[in-house]
């Protein structure tokens, strides 16, 4: 009768270790980027849906939205999106309108800086 081995090698095991944190390094920072990326589309995305909202209000009403909870009020927007980098709808930074009442852009809350190099509360 010969020996039964059952299991593997320590070997084995450490590399099958070495190959998963070689393959983790190398996913771990490319899901990051996709998320970042993700948010990216979504903030330019959700800049273009309001600010075309604040166009069409003004077009319509003759006169900026006051703030942006009048654009959901008037039904030009169904709600004020969150920013995607403060999770928050209450984070917009608005610019008011030069020489009338209103908001006349709006743009993210958020401190931090974009893949471009420029920051996301100028985009």
């Amino acid at each position: 009768m010969g020996l039964r081995q059952d299991g593997f090698t320590l070997i084995e095991l450490l590399v099958v270790c070495t190959l998963m944190g070689i393959l983790m390094s190398i996913a771990v920072p490319m899901y990051q980027s996709s998320i970042l990326r993700a948010k990216e589309a979504a903030l330019a995305e959700d800049l273009s849906q309001m600010r075309e909202a604040i166009d069409k209000y003004y077009g319509d009403t003759g006169k900026y939205p006051s703030s942006l909870t009048d654009m959901v009020e008037k039904r030009y927007i169904r709600s004020v999106p969150e920013d995607p980098f403060t999770n928050s709808s209450a984070t917009w930074a608005v610019v008011e309108a030069e020489g009338a009442s209103g908001i006349y852009d709006v743009m993210s809350g958020s401190g931090l800086v974009g893949r471009n190099g420029t920051p996301y509360s100028e985009w």
